[in-house]
This record gives structure tokens, C-alpha cells and sequence, in this order.
């Protein structure tokens, strides 16, 4: 597939009816934006004919620009030296592309690099937010989208994303995003309930005595395998992962969610697939969500960073020895541990400690190209990608871009649209066959 780029400029703000802000303002990073991945991410949106135009699509970004100008900004540091974002509206980058055959020739859009050819390149990018518009000649439309993780995460970009499309169609944008990064502040006295130095930081020292075992030489032997599991088996996947449904007590106990479920599934069959020592110690880093879990909650419109992590850990042959829900059990437990009190804690350490201690860095980052023996799973499952319309209906396809990091894990909604899940997998070559034979075995 060659893509030729028509037209590559900088978009940047249109504030109808009033004046534009004071241009030098900024906003200070909260601890959970500096402690999150500092990296773009990148998904893309596939629409059918008829489509609007690109003039119609560009001037919904500017008006979604006027509201969320953090993404027209540009990250910096302020006279202390602090990390900020400058709310200078510099703008974003906006590029137009064509194809010469038909979008359907392409279909599938399986995990390979060529979708990274369907969005701006992510490497010394200044924008914060960058779209790539690809026009096929049988009408359809590809968006390639990236963001600063930094700025936000997945369910404030969803939200952003979803106010550009209702700008595109000249609807109202509400509700408006909270902006207010200062409300995250440290309790006095400060209160370490919780070990943060090896779940939201670790150490410089330790990271030099202890390096990967899995060199990142073997990029070019990793995949991206794409599953697809049905309602139906993630329903007996449930059913066998959760507990008795009576106990002795005659008291009825709640199963499992479909995510720990089968998150606990993947965390098996990859483990088993990748062939580890039964004596190794593996875990699973997977993404929480504070605004429901914090007292008081945080609005959902909040927008910024508001992301944790639980780490459920197991040895290699206790994971493969015993059965589905002593998997999700571990899963279970670590989720629900990162609660208010949690986030909480973090708030107090990461203000009173790491920021002091140099020697100190967030474990969050993409510079691996292997994670093996553990694993990352990010789930995009509860986000609100397919509602972005620009007017000619919702997508057909979502996908993350191209990330071949062996162990990290994407799980979106299938584009079905029934209740079943997509996961891509990204793992060795080698490892790939062993998975396909046990990746549907309920056993």
C-alpha cells in the first residue's frame, strides 16, 4: 500500500465569539500525568462512503481545539523547572494522504507495520496531537489519530475524541471537560499507607543491578496475533473462572467480571505459551481507573491522567498448575486493592517522596521491546471510540496502531457491536503456534 500525503499543516484553535486566552498560561503536570507513559499513542478509526469532507473535519478539531486547548499546547517546564503544558495554541499537526485502491483491498486491518503508515510518524513529535486523513477511492476514510499520553489518558482522549465528532455536525460539545489538574492534593499529615518504589516508581540503582534478561535485539521475532473471542465462549470463560455460586453459608458470591476473566485466561495460555521456567515469578500490570474509585469521585469529565496499577503476581508453576480461578482470584484481589485509599497514598508519596528522591523513576514506559515474563494489558473496552461521528456514522473499525512490544496486550470491543472482544497479543514467532492450539481451551 503506498500512501501519498497531499498536504501536511498546523491546525490550531478557532474560539467563536470570544477572544482567544492569554497565550502564555499553562498548566502544571498533576503526579499521575508524570508518573504515566511519556509517549504518543496511536489508534485508527476506518469510516465507509459517503463521508464528509476534510474541511468539515478539520474545522470540528479547531472548535474541539477552543475546549480541550491542553492538545494545541505544548509540554515544557515552567521558571522551577516544573513539567507543564503551554497553552500557547501552537496548534496541532493535520495531514491529508490518498491511496489508490479501495479500502476493502486492505481488509482485514491485521496488526502489521503497515498501519503505521495510516497515521504521523511518532518519533521527535512537538504536537501534542497529531491526524492523518487517507481517503481510499472507493470513498472511505481512515483517521489516524496520535496523543500525548502525558496530557491524557484513554478515557479522557475518548471523550475529546467524541466532542470532535459532535463539532464536526455543529452539535453541542457538553459535557465540557474539567480542567483542573490541581484538585489531586497531598494530605497533612502525609499518610504511606501503601508501597509505591516498585509499582508506581523504581529505582535507577536497581534497574543498572538488575537489567532485562530478554534482550531487545529480538524485536524483528515478535508478531501482533489478533483474537477474537465470541460472546459465547467469554460467557463460559466467566462461568468457569468464578467462584461456586453458593457457599457453605448458602450466601451467593459474585463472579467474576468478563476482564478478569479473561485476562486471567490470557496471563495462562501466554505463560504457557512463551515456555518459562516453573520456578519464575510473572505479573501482569493492568490499568485502574480513578475517578470512580476516589472519594469524593472525580467527574468523568475530568481531563488528564487519572490511571493506576494493579500488579497480581504468581510463580510460572503455580499459574499452570492450578485452575482458571486461581488466576483470577489474583486478579480480582489486586484490582480491588487499588482503591481510594490507594490512590490516595500514591498522591502523598509521589508529592512528598518521589519528587525529592532523584533516585527515583516511573515504571510506566515503552522504551522495552520485551516484557516477558510478565505481561501489560490495556483495556479499551469501556471507552466510547466507536461514537466518534462526524456525520456519516460511526466507525466500522477501531484498532490500535502497530505496537510490537512482546507482553503488552490491547483488548477493544469487536466492531460487531454483540458483546465480543478483540485482543491483540504481541509475542515471539516462535511462541505464536503454541498459543493458537490452547488460546480457546477452557481447560
Amino acid at each position: 500500500m503506498k500512501v501519498r500525503v497531499e498536504s501536511t499543516r498546523t491546525i490550531k484553535p478557532i474560539y467563536e465569539g470570544i477572544f482567544p486566552p492569554l497565550a502564555l498560561h499553562c498548566i502544571p503536570l498533576s503526579v499521575f500525568d508524570k508518573v504515566t507513559y511519556n509517549t504518543h499513542i496511536a489508534v485508527i478509526y476506518a469510516y465507509r462512503p459517503p463521508m464528509p469532507t476534510n474541511a468539515a473535519i478539520e474545522l470540528g478539531l479547531q472548535k474541539a481545539l477552543s475546549e480541550y486547548r491542553e492538545w494545541a499546547g505544548r509540554l515544557g517546564e515552567d521558571e522551577k523547572g516544573d513539567p507543564v503544558i503551554f497553552l500557547n495554541d501552537k496548534g496541532v499537526k493535520f495531514v491529508e494522504a490518498s491511496v489508490d485502491c479501495k479500502l476493502d483491498q486492505l481488509m482485514p486491518l491485521k496488526p502489521s507495520p503497515v498501519l503505521l503508515r495510516l497515521h504521523p510518524s511518532l518519533k521527535d513529535v512537538e504536537e501534542l496531537v497529531q491526524v492523518q486523513l487517507t481517503r481510499f477511492t472507493c470513498g472511505s476514510l481512515v483517521v489516524g489519530f496520535t496523543s500525548h499520553h502525558s496530557v491524557a489518558d484513554g478515557h479522557s482522549t475518548s471523550n475529546f475524541l467524541v466532542a470532535w465528532g459532535k463539532a464536526s455536525r455543529c452539535l453541542d460539545m457538553s459535557p465540557l471537560p474539567l480542567h483542573d489538574r490541581t484538585i489531586f492534593n497531598p494530605r497533612k499529615p502525609p499518610n504511606f499507607e501503601f508501597e509505591h518504589r516498585g509499582a508506581e516508581f523504581k529505582s535507577k540503582k536497581l534497574l543498572k543491578d538488575y537489567p532485562n534478561n530478554y534482550a531487545d535485539s529480538f524485536v524483528d521475532d515478535i508478531v501482533v496475533h489478533k483474537v477474537h473471542f465470541t460472546l459465547d465462549f467469554l460467557s463460559k470463560l466467566k462461568a468457569r473462572a468464578s467462584p461456586p455460586s453458593n457457599n457453605g453459608n448458602n450466601l451467593q458470591n459474585k463472579p467474576y467480571s468478563t476482564f478478569e476473566s479473561l485476562v486471567a485466561h490470557l496471563w495462562r495460555a501466554i505463560t504457557k505459551a512463551r515456555g518459562l521456567s516453573g520456578f519464575e515469578t510473572t505479573h501482569v500490570r493492568i490499568s485502574v481507573n480513578g475517578r470512580m474509585r476516589m472519594s469524593p469521585r472525580v467527574p468523568t469529565e475530568y481531563f488528564g491522567n487519572l490511571v493506576l496499577w494493579a500488579f497480581p503476581s504468581a510463580r510460572v508453576k503455580d499459574l499452570l498448575r492450578e485452575p482458571l480461578p486461581y488466576a483470577a482470584k489474583l486478579i480480582h484481589e489486586a484490582i480491588a486493592k487499588v482503591n481510594d485509599s490507594y490512590f490516595k497514598s500514591f498522591i502523598d508519596f509521589a508529592t512528598h517522596k518521589a519528587e525529592k528522591e532523584e533516585d527515583l523513576v516511573p515504571t510506566a514506559e515503552m522504551n522495552k521491546s520485551v516484557l516477558c515474563p510478565n505481561l501489560e494489558v490495556d483495556s479499551w473496552l469501556r471507552f466510547p471510540f466507536y461514537d466518534l461521528d462526524f456525520g456519516g456514522g460511526s466507525p466500522y473499525i477501531f484498532t490500535p496502531s502497530y505496537f510490537p512490544t512482546e507482553g503488552m496486550m490491547f483488548l477493544l470491543p469487536s466492531f460487531i457491536g454483540d458483546g465480543s472482544i478483540d485482543a491483540f497479543i504481541p509475542l515471539f514467532q516462535d511462541n505464536l503456534a503454541t498459543l493458537k492450539e490452547i488460546i480457546y481451551s477452557l481447560d
